[in-house]
């Protein structure tokens, strides 16, 4: 097949960009044909507020650009990830004006919530689902000023009204049953959304010996629940966790894990240290959308301590791939991890049908098949 991907890449890395790279990779090794096209958030430098609204709404250079990508390539499909700022909701109109069908992964809330986390003051919100978005310009949601929240708001607003979302998207796809909930109950066709997790790579058979202690990976920031992590840790100072990212709280984390703060590292080294760990931290306190390291950790076979709360609820069962705590309570996290430190034999059990979980679910050719579903019925809805 001949897939044209769009990605804006973000300014700070994360999650959405690896997958696009390792989605856009997996298929041209299964022989498919894909060309990226990719805008990058960098390029906001420079621009005034009202240029970046006004890409936010429309862009006319992605209407450019994509019209002279299919009549160069001419894709079978194109398939869209993130869309803020600078490519917009432009893209699905210029690729249906070309009649090529339209898959989008739903990597975040953002089409319900402008600050995409359904987070704000550090608690779920869920103000603006299914309905016009202005609290969030009233609360400031997005990245902490109104006319940034307006420009989200209206973006979503305009685009509802003319149907872009309901009718210039042949599939959309969700990451799991608790996200696709969520989208239908934000006004997203149920039948045009598929379920597709994300996927890694093998890092080979794991090591089932020598594990011990616990991990966390990710950004050192509200929405992850670090904060709740660093309070079970002032709460048993010797907790065994090590801390691995960077982010808006590395100085406290430096402050209370002392020599535990890795700092950032690449992830080779990241795939090392799960491959001796004996468990996973995750202590979000947003819904999550499908964490990356929750299946680097599967794959490695290290169980997950995580929040009892929206995607992670479902995708760790509590006492067979992991431990599920009360969201926000650093008292339950330590308590959890306390009882994975005195029962290893259990956690390696835990860790060992976590690996089963990825055999079955998250492996690279389970995913390239079930998205090349995808494409064949967004091809067929279409014509």
């Amino acid at each position: 097949m001949r897939v044209l991907m769009v990605h804006n890449a973000y300014q700070q890395r994360g999650g959405e960009d690896s997958v696009v790279e390792a989605e856009a990779t997996l298929l041209r090794e299964q022989g498919h044909e894909v060309v990226l096209h990719l805008r990058h958030n960098d390029d906001v430098n420079g621009m005034g507020r009202l240029a970046v609204a006004a890409q936010t709404l429309w862009s006319d250079r992605t209407v450019r650009d994509v019209k002279t990508l299919v009549g160069e390539f001419r894709p079978d499909v194109v398939h869209v990830h993130n869309t803020l700022p600078l490519v917009s909701p432009s893209v699905f109109w210029a690729a249906r004006a070309a009649g090529v069908p339209v898959v989008q992964t739903l990597h975040n809330f953002r089409l319900m919530c402008p600050q995409a986390t359904f987070l704000r003051d550090g608690r779920v919100c869920e103000d603006c689902l299914g309905k016009v978005p202005w609290r969030a310009v009233q609360h400031r949601c997005y990245r902490q000023s109104a006319v940034q929240s307006g420009a989200v708001a209206v973006m979503l607003s305009t685009h509802r009204a003319l149907g872009t979302f309901q009718n210039k998207v042949s599939r959309y796809i969700a990451l799991n049953e608790f996200c696709k909930a969520k989208f239908v109950a934000g006004g997203l066709p149920a039948d045009r959304i598929s379920v597709k997790p994300n996927f890694v790579p093998s890092p080979g058979q794991p090591q089932w010996a020598s594990r011990a202690g616990g991990l966390y990976v990710g950004r050192l920031s509200e929405e992850k629940g670090i904060q709740v992590l660093l309070g079970a840790m002032r709460l048993e100072p010797d907790l065994g966790v090590q801390i691995i990212g960077g982010g808006p709280f590395e100085d406290e984390v430096r402050g209370v894990a002392g020599e535990a703060y890795l700092g950032f590292r690449p992830l080779p080294d990241i795939m090392a240290r799960m491959a001796h760990a004996a468990f996973l931290v995750l202590p979000s306190v947003c819904y999550e959308g499908f964490p990356r390291t929750l299946v680097e950790a599967f794959a490695s076979g290290m169980p997950v301590i995580a929040s009892r709360l929206g995607s992670m609820a479902e995708l760790v069962s509590d006492g067979r791939t992991g431990l599920l705590f009360e969201p926000g309570s650093a008292e339950d996290l330590a308590a959890k991890i306390r009882w994975a430190q005195a029962h290893p034999a259990e956690m390696l059990q835990m860790g060992q049908a976590a690996r089963l979980e990825y055999e079955a679910r998250y492996t690279p050719e389970r995913n390239c098949a079930e998205l090349i579903a995808i494409y064949r019925s967004a091809m067929a809805e279409s014509g």
